[in-house]
């Protein structure tokens, strides 16, 4: 879906904003905004409406309303006195006051809502949610920010994502079960992980599949990669690493990330637990790690947290990486503090027909609102759609 008004173009599935030819960046609450004003040309938004989709119901500020409406104004080159393109209508909400054309088609999955799972039968014997969305080649995703579909649903930096994916591919989406030895990190079940993947792939209907795997999910990917090679076609790494900090020649010092766990992951929304993120996203933007942040304090207790911590910290992927058969993207931001560069350099020498392509960003991963998202998802996307 695509809307132009005055000289900006919302393309919705890329999630991106065009002004005069060139892209804007824009926060996913400030683009959510413009897209819902998009939507209904010329009719009033109420407040209860906004809050709803921009902020999922959540309470929020005046203050913080505010900010997004003139962030929204700035990006589309309008101001509060003018009011050209967002006029807003006094104690009632606002309105898309240009004339807005579209390309309307039928209603993607993206735009529900709600989303819907379905369950499969893990290895274990145990139920294990999964949801399925878009049109087009079948591709997994492995590992997330969050790890959890609701909880991936409310994230506005999450449904930007996936609506770009939706947009050329068949999404499948798993919720993650507890494979942990609490008593031991080092011995993280991922082998078990890798059986509820083919599980929960069979009760999709995927045969053969790309996956596209982030953070700790290149774990599970690569096991499954390497015991199942004749399901997996492609396989994309972002933001991974082949040996965890406690395997690296080059660490001195304590775990300073560990250590703004332990400080502050109880307090709601506390500068340390904000911190934590921003280690692995410090060009933010802010609001979208803060959500994150607030999703993540409703998920996992500290112990868990640090379980997540410890857990990479003390995995070595360095024995796999010869056994993998299928081409192989490996995606990395050149100046990431968490998991540097070197990683990324180590799994694509050590996987045969791989190659990596470096992002210029200090993100772990990009987010909307980065300089460098629009590329992230265009390469993503070529690569997994390469056998279409």
């Amino acid at each position: 879906m695509r809307y132009e008004f005055a000289d900006c173009v919302l393309d919705v599935d890329r999630h991106v904003l065009l002004r005069g030819g060139k892209t804007v960046p824009v926060e996913p609450q400030v683009f959510d905004l413009l897209e819902l004003l998009a939507e209904s040309p010329g009719k009033l938004v109420a407040r209860d409406q906004i809050i709803e989709r921009v902020w999922n119901g959540r309470f929020v500020s005046d203050s913080t309303i505010s900010a997004r409406i003139a962030a929204a104004r700035k990006a589309v080159g309008d101001d509060g006195k003018a009011q050209r393109i967002i006029k807003t209508v006094v104690r009632r909400g606002l309105q898309m006051a240009a004339e807005v054309r579209n390309d309307a088609g039928p209603a993607r999955d993206s735009n529900r809502s709600t989303q819907q799972l379905r369950y499969a039968r893990g290895s274990g014997g145990q139920a294990i949610a999964f949801a399925l969305s878009g049109d087009g080649p079948p591709v997994l995703r492995v590992g997330s920010i969050v790890y959890d579909l609701e909880a991936e649903w409310r994230l506005a930096s999450e449904r930007a994502y996936l609506r770009a994916m939706e947009a050329r591919f068949t999404m499948l989406r798993y919720n993650k079960r507890d494979q942990t030895h609490w008593d031991d990190p080092c011995h993280t079940n991922y082998e078990g992980v890798a059986e509820d993947i083919l599980a929960v792939t069979q009760a999709a209907g995927f045969d053969r599949f790309a996956i596209v795997s982030e953070f700790g999910g290149i774990f599970s990917a690569l096991r499954f990669a390497t015991r199942y090679p004749d399901r997996v076609s492609r396989l994309a790494i972002v933001g991974g690493w082949a040996e965890g900090r406690d395997h690296r020649e080059d660490v001195e010092g304590p775990d300073s990330i560990r250590t703004l766990i332990i400080e502050g992951w109880k307090d709601p929304g506390s500068g340390y637990a904000v911190g934590s993120l921003l280690s692995y996203f410090p060009e933010g933007p802010l609001d979208t790690v803060r959500e994150i942040v607030r999703e993540m304090q409703a998920l996992y207790s500290v112990e868990q947290k640090l379980y997540q911590r410890d857990s990479g910290n003390t995995a070595s992927v360095l024995h796999l990486l010869p056994q993998v058969q299928c081409p192989t993207l490996v995606l990395h931001g050149r100046n990431s503090a968490v998991h540097p560069l070197s990683e990324a350099r180590k799994l694509a020498a050590g996987i045969p027909d791989a190659s990596l392509v470096i992002l210029e960003t200090a993100n772990h991963i990009p987010l909307p609102g980065n300089d460098v998202y629009d590329t992230y998802i265009e390469t993503l996307q070529e690569f997994l759609g390469g056998g279409e």
